[in-house]
């Protein structure tokens, strides 16, 4: 069979197609006058197979109530056991709406308003707004930055565990600053956590993301006596977010008999015909299309720090051991987080994700979305070199 060259280098036109990032950016930055470079979803084309299989169900006439199809688990069983070594039992697999649903669904299930809930900052900002906005106070184990990679302050989060806290949300690998956790450091966390009685949460979304040359470890099978909740989806993999299709896996039959329980209770578990086709065609197919995709993210990565590196030396970028996402460290700029923002937005003309938005930790950092054509992020870099000489002169 000959194999297929996907293509990562066309330009697409995104405007007026409904999407946030495109679409609502003049409302966001005050200006439509900016290249996107924020909401985390990818510029390229959703892959082929995905819309052909969408498209073939949509040959037949009726888009009734789905069954969910023993593909889809397989599928997802499938993928786990390739590329993680991971096996996980049918039983042990359920639908959510998405993983930010699924994050506040976990709050909701497992604990009370008043509750202590741990998270590590900077992070993206859901876990900071979904404890808050359903009443749980935040413990805060802030990640130290140190040579440009974020590490754990662990004497920090183990007081914090101890704090009286009844769930632990954990991004893995983690956004925005791109780091795939140790199989030590996941262990480390695991074991206070299950020391505390504390639930663990894991946000895994960019697993399959990973970067050529690393590999991610999810954290359920590292501890098996953890009470841990893993949720994971396709969509920022295979570019299809807007359709709402993610997954838990919760090997413990308690656990996951009780958030069962409360997905069935609120009708929360039903989902829609393309959330299961779709995941079902992009997990059978997807392989050799993620490959390519990641090494085109890998010359991406490359392309702006090598930039930077000769051009705009005090940006540093913090290179993502997975993700499309860079963490932009801005601070010998010696901006304030407001004048950093203004300087972006409107000298630069670039819309990213300003860094206090993922809270303590993230003043002085801009979160650069480089999921895009390298033609898109070669004018974004320029743009942001010419700002910067017209800023120093």
């Amino acid at each position: 069979m000959k194999k297929i060259k996907y293509d990562f280098d066309t330009i697409i036109d995104r405007k007026g197609s409904n999407c946030i990032k495109h679409d609502r950016v003049g409302k966001d930055f005050g200006t439509d006058d900016v290249i996107p470079l924020w909401v985390a979803d990818m510029d390229f084309a959703t892959p082929d197979f995905v819309v052909d299989a969408i498209r073939k169900r949509c040959e037949h006439e009726v888009l009734g109530y789905p069954v969910v199809q023993d593909g889809w688990y397989t599928s997802i069983q499938n993928w786990l056991q390739k590329r993680y070594d991971w096996t996980v039992k049918r039983e042990e697999l359920g639908f959510v709406p998405g993983i930010v649903s699924g994050m506040a669904f976990t709050v909701q299930c497992f604990t009370q308003p008043g509750d202590n809930i741990l998270i590590q900052t900077p992070v993206y900002p859901p876990f900071m707004f979904i404890p808050k906005h359903n009443d749980r106070k935040l413990l805060i184990n802030e990640l130290p930055f140190v040579n440009g990679r974020f590490e754990i302050d662990f004497d920090d989060f183990e007081a914090k565990a101890a704090n009286n806290c009844k769930m632990f949300i954990l991004c893995s690998p983690h956004n925005p600053g791109g780091r795939i956790w140790t199989k030590e450091e996941l262990t480390r966390m695991l074991e206070i956590c299950e020391k505390n009685n504390v639930l663990v949460v894991t946000d895994e979304i960019h697993a399959d993301l990973t970067l050529p040359g690393f590999k991610h470890f999810p954290a359920a099978p590292l501890k098996p006596s953890a009470e841990v909740i893993t949720l994971m989806a396709p969509s920022k993999t295979f570019n299809m977010a807007g359709l709402s299709s993610s997954f838990f896996v919760i090997q413990n039959p308690e656990l996951r008999a009780k958030f069962v329980n409360f997905l069935d209770r609120a009708e929360l578990s039903n989902g829609n015909i393309f959330a299961f086709v779709a995941p079902q065609a992009a997990y059978e197919n997807g392989e050799d299309w993620l490959k390519q995709l990641s090494e085109y993210l890998q010359g991406n990565v490359d392309f702006v720090d090598d930039f930077l590196r000769e051009n705009i030396p005090a940006i540093k970028a913090c290179r993502p051991e997975a993700s499309f996402l860079i963490w932009l460290d801005c601070r010998e700029l010696g901006l304030e987080p407001k004048a950093l923002k203004h300087f972006f937005i409107h000298e630069a003309r670039l819309a990213l994700n300003a860094g206090p938005a993922f809270g303590p930790g993230g003043d002085g950092f801009m979160r650069l979305n480089i999921g895009c054509a390298r033609e898109i992020l070669r004018e974004a870099m320029i743009r942001l070199k010419t700002a910067m000489d017209s800023h120093k002169s």
